[in-house]
């Protein structure tokens, strides 16, 4: 949720399992279900609140190194331009 009186893009981050990190986005394209990798990053407008989840706007950790299991959080930050890095818990599911 962005707080703030002016938009915010999240520009990155990381997680402690993987060695990069991407903010990607899925969307109907004529018919096709397409995922693309945001550059710059997700703009959050002000008082607007975005939830990343699969089929949507989420993250992609590549070249995965370490042990995930689920029902165990995993450890990271999410990198905005603004409001700068912020510590975070993901989620795992399966």
């Amino acid at each position: 949720t962005n707080t703030g009186t002016a938009p915010d893009t999240l520009i990155g981050g990381t997680a402690v399992i993987s060695k990069k990190f991407e903010v990607h986005e899925m969307k109907m394209d004529g018919g096709v279900m397409k995922m693309r990798e945001l550059k710059p990053g997700l703009v959050i407008k002000p008082g607007e609140t975005v939830t990343l989840k699969p089929g949507g706007y989420h993250v992609m950790f590549i070249d995965i190194a370490g042990k995930v299991e689920e029902g165990k959080p995993v450890k990271g930050t999410l990198v905005f331009e603004k409001a700068g890095t912020v510590e975070i818990e993901y989620k795992v599911e399966a």
